[in-house]
Formats: structure tokens, sequence, C-alpha cells
């Protein structure tokens, strides 16, 4: 990690400049200001030279080392003559790897997908900067190869597909020796942490220490989109055990082969883990993936206020489906601000389907007064329906964080509804706006509900099959279209292809998934410095994502970007989070702009600032140094 304490500082004259621009009236005038990089090309000095250098994947080029590189770093000899750029590498990699598909599996059980993936992997193994150069470059190809939907299959995989190590494991066998464990890891600043306990890994339920897989993805994705120094993200998997029955048989399993830690035991080991990090990396953000709904909650409220961090399934599923919503609003031709006058059934009353929930009536609250009556109006918006049928007041061992959803049994009655009513049923009577799925139960939108929702009082009823992996999505947008008419709007977890309807018209098919915030988020609350992570930021996230799509999209039945524009997107997501910290008063700056100077800038100079702290995949030149 000698990259890092050996890059040149950005300059301190930075400060400078700007407190001149800020007192003098004539800059004042001028277009707004200039920030320099800290993200920017600045030689990085190494301690290694000749194999050394080509084996280490975050300072090897490959054939791209320049002639004089070659010399300083004795390589001359070691690599063919022709030296080529970075075009000419992704264009190598790009014709290998439409030849080498095929060959990469492991036999007819591995999925085209997957073998897609292992080549990545490979390239990624040897060489860290083209690795995220392709990944940016076709990050609509490959975004769903590194994250959902095949990284749901790599999970499930991963004892087999282990290679090498990336990222750290801490274990139940590890208590009382993580705080030194910690700084096992070589790097001296680590800025992103996403950590799994596995126990409930996308729709795929407990894969143990498999589920490492999708911490690598998410961080992946924090540096194609946000721009996250790959050299400062941590992936992370506590084993505390798994229940999964196949696993604990299975003689290739990497993890601990007990059942899982429970109750205190398993709250002393994540809270070692918090201590133990936030010690070595006092700044560090902290993004819990695919915890169970059983601790998803408590986890969260437990560590909020006192650390940087969020869950990913929580909150950011919670605003990228506000957004979604928000967006389904505007292509009825209505304004965001009738949002509060939406009927919405909700399929799964899981930790998405709470989160979704909590997030949803807050918003409406807000648009409402956000006093005691607003949120009493707001719940009344909602259905909840899980694996019992209707949830209502009668419910038996009701989950806590489900009750502020229950329908009062008289209400549901006069609406012909009972407790444990079917989905069908509630989607005939209630007649929704919006028919939202965050249960995991693949088909769970059958033709019996989908025919149901056809009888939706909205000129535009929206469906949202948001569950993943792709097979756990509700329905399809095939099904959708045909079943309740070509005027709906649908959106899904996973990507599909859109639907050709005839005549020229499209069923477009937006794919809601957490990839447009999450990397926005930490971005944001990491150039804000924020202490924590609040619900301000977060609606501020979501609302910029709502408006991120033009009018004409939007009455297009466009409600979510494209993944090409996932820097862009992220770029504004972040800037928004680093305004809403500062008008909360909680940003404390980042580096050298301090939070002082920070409230000084205009909308225009943060998203600069925003974009000036991305971290763009070019070969740095390197020069060696001896210890």
């Amino acid at each position: 990690m000698s990259n890092f304490s050996n890059q040149i500082r950005a300059s301190s004259s930075l400060i400078k400049r700007l407190r001149q621009r800020m007192t003098n009236p004539a800059v004042l005038m001028q277009a707004t200001r200039h920030f320099t990089t800290l993200e920017g090309h600045r030689p990085t000095i190494v301690h290694k030279r000749s194999l050394d250098i080509l084996h280490d994947p975050w300072f090897n080029k490959g054939t791209a080392f320049s002639m004089t590189e070659r010399d300083r770093l004795d390589l001359r000899g070691l690599l063919p003559p022709n030296v080529m750029t970075s075009e000419q590498q992704i264009q190598r990699f790009k014709a290998d790897l439409k030849r080498l598909e095929v060959q990469a599996r492991d036999g007819p059980s591995d999925p085209y997908a997957l073998a897609k993936w292992r080549i990545l992997n490979r390239l990624h193994d040897r060489n860290e900067t083209m690795y995220y150069q392709v990944l940016i470059a076709h990050i609509e190809e490959y975004a769903p190869i590194v994250y959902t939907p095949t990284v749901g299959l790599v999970c499930q995989n991963y004892s087999g597909l282990f290679r090498r190590p990336r990222g750290m494991y801490f274990s139940a066998e590890d208590r009382g020796e993580m705080m030194s464990m910690v700084y096992n890891w070589p790097a001296e600043q680590v800025d992103m942490i996403v950590v799994t306990d596995g126990s409930r890994i996308l729709g795929l339920g407990d894969l143990g220490v498999q589920g490492i897989g999708i911490s690598i993805g998410k961080l992946d994705l924090y540096v194609a989109a946000a721009g996250i120094n790959p050299q400062r993200v941590l992936p992370v998997m506590i084993d505390v055990g798994t229940n999964n029955e196949k696993l604990l048989k299975d003689p290739m399993y990497l993890g601990l082969q007990e059942p899982r830690l429970d109750g205190d035991e398993y709250i002393a080991v994540i809270d070692e883990f918090m201590e133990a990090v936030f010690t070595r990396w006092p700044h560090v953000i902290v993004q819990f993936e695919d915890f169970q709904s059983k601790w998803a909650f408590k986890l969260l409220q437990r560590y909020r206020n006192t650390y940087r961090m969020f869950n990913d399934d929580v909150q950011g599923t919670a605003g990228v489906a506000i957004a979604g919503l928000l967006g389904a609003v505007r292509a009825q031709g209505r304004p965001m601000i009738d949002f509060p006058k939406q009927k919405i059934v909700v399929a799964g009353a899981g930790s998405a389907g709470i989160g979704v929930l909590n997030a949803a009536r807050k918003t409406m609250a807000r648009m409402l007064g956000n006093n005691e009556s607003a949120f009493e109006s707001a719940g009344r918006q909602f259905w909840v329906v899980d694996a019992k049928g209707l949830i209502t007041e009668e419910r038996e061992n009701i989950d806590p964080e489900a009750l502020p959803f229950a329908r009062k049994v008289k209400e549901a009655s006069r609406q012909g509804l009972r407790e444990g009513a079917s989905l069908a049923e509630v989607v005939r009577e209630v007649k929704p706006d919006v028919l939202l799925g965050l249960s995991a139960v693949g088909g769970l939108f059958s033709k019996e509900v989908l025919e149901a929702l056809k009888g939706s009082t909205s000129t535009r009823p929206a469906i949202f099959a948001m569950s993943n992996p792709t097979k756990n999505a509700e329905c399809t947008p095939e099904e959708a279209f045909s079943i309740v008419g070509d005027n709906i709007l649908f959106a899904s977890g996973s990507p599909f292809q859109d639907v050709d309807l005839g005549n020229g018209h499209i069923g477009h098919c937006n794919q809601g998934n957490n990839m447009y915030l999450f990397p926005g988020i930490g971005l944001g609350t990491l150039l804000s410095g924020s202490r924590i992570i609040s619900d301000g930021m977060l609606q501020a996230a979501a609302e910029c994502l709502a408006e991120y799509m033009a009018e004409e999209e939007v009455l297009n039945g466009i409600i979510y970007p494209s993944t090409s524009r996932i820097r862009d997107i992220t770029k504004e997501v972040a800037a928004a989070v680093v305004k809403e910290a500062i008008k909360e008063d909680l940003a404390e700056g980042y580096r050298e702009m301090d939070a002082r100077e920070l409230q000084k800038l205009s909308q225009e100079e943060i998203v600069e600032y925003v974009k000036n702290n991305m971290w763009s995949p070019d070969y740095p030149t390197l020069v060696y140094r001896r210890d």
C-alpha cells in the first residue's frame, strides 16, 4: 500500500485560492470556481521492480508500460516490445472475451454469465486499472455480471470459485482478536467497507461465508460509479456460522460449519467488528448488506447515530423505490406533490419492504405537513401483504416493524377485506395505483393478480417487480404488458429487455436498482465529512434521482435512467447528499476542504467539487524508490 502513503498531496494553496476568490468581488462575478482534483494524475512512488511489478495488479500495466518506465522499473525484455495504449488493450480484451467465453466454462452447468464473470475476475487479478477501465466503458454490459443478477450465482458457487483473497473475513472464532486483525489489511486509509454476514444474500437465503461475493460486487460499483479509489475499499464477510444444511454438510465449503450465532453472542461479534474498523479508520463508511430482516433493523438502529453507516437493503432500496414512485406520479402527468394520493399495495414485509414503507410514509407525511395527522393519513395509503396474506391488527405475533402498517379491522371490512386476504383479493378491492413487489417470490404477480390490477383507478398503473435476482422477480415485463395493458409503467430490480408492443410502440422496462443510489450516498457522505448518514441525506438522494429524468422521458414511461449514465447520476446524487449534509450542519469537510469552505459553495461548485474527487482508472506514471 505504499501507493497511498507516498501519494503527493494536493496543494494547500487550494484553500488560499478559494479564500481569495471569496473575498474578491471581481472574481465573484466570474463563472464558477475550479477546484484542483484530489484524485488527479500524479506520479506514484513504488518500492518494487521487475516481475514484482508485473505480478502486482495495483501497479501492473501489462503492455502499456512506456519504454522509459520499462527502463526505470527493470522491465525491458520482460514484455513484448510493442507499447500499447489502454484503448488497444481493451480492444484486445474484448476480442479475447468473445473467444474465451465458451472455453471458460467448467462444463454444461456453468452458465454463460458465470463464464464472463470468471474472465473479468482474472483480469481483476492481474491488472486492476484495466479492469475498471473495461467496467466503466461497458457498464451496461458488465454491471449485470459483477452485480445482480450474476453475483447471486457467484455467491452460490463461491467456495468453488475462490482463487485468491479479496477482502477480509472476521469469524465467530476471532472474538477478542478483531482489533489486532484489522491491522492485517495493508491499506493505511479505507474509505468504504461493504459488510455482510451472508444470512440473506439477494433472495437466495443463507449462503454463509460465500456471501462475500455481494460485498465485492457492490464495491466494484462504488469504484465504477462513484469513483471511490479501489485501493481504499474493503469487502468484509462476518462469518457467524450458517443454518444452510447443504453447506453444513459440504466438505468443500470454506466457512464455519456450525449453526449461526444468535442473540447477545451475535451482537457481540458485530459490536467488536464495528469498534475495530472505526478505531483504525475513524472516517470510514460502512454499508451493511444482505443481513436477514431479524437483524437488519436492529443493527441499523444500534449503530446509525454513532457510526458513519447505512443499510442498503433497508435505506438504499427504499430510496430507489421512492424515486420510482415519485416518477410514477410524474408519468401520470401529475406533480410529485400528489404522491400522498397514491394507493399502494406492497407485497413483502421483510427488511426491504418495511424499509420502503417507512420511507414512503415519511415522504408522504412531509408533503402533507410533517405532523402527527400527516403520518396517520399517509399510513392509510398502504396495504401490506406477506406470506400469510393481508396484514391487519388481528394478526397474531405481528412483527413490530410491520405493526404501523397493519390495516384496522373495520376499515378492511368496509373494503370487503379481512385478515389474511390474498394478494389478488387485495388488488381487486383496493384498485391500487401501484403494485410494489419486494417479496423475493418469483412469479408472485400471477395472471390472477395482474388481471385484478386491470381494475385500477389509475390512468397509468405502475408495477414494481423489485426482487432480485432475476428468477425472484414477481413477474416479467412481458407478462405485465400483455395482461394489464400497454399503458402501464413497469420497473424491476434486475435487468430485463424492453417489450415490443407492436405498431412501433415500446414497453419500457425500468431497472430500479440500488446502484443508482448507494454509490452516491457513500461518495456524498465521504466528501461532506458528515458524522452520520441522516434521513434527510437519504431523502435528498432519492429526490435527486426522481428529478433526474426529463419530463418527456417520464411521460414515455422511462422513470429510471440507463445504467450507461451511472457516473453522471452518481455525481448528481452525491452533490445532493453533500448539500443536505451542509444544510443539516452535519458536514465537517474532507481533506483540504473544511466545513466553512463547503458552506460557501454554490450548487454548481458542489457538483464540480464532487466530480473532481472521483477517481478515474488511468495508468499513473510509476517512479521507483528504495525502501
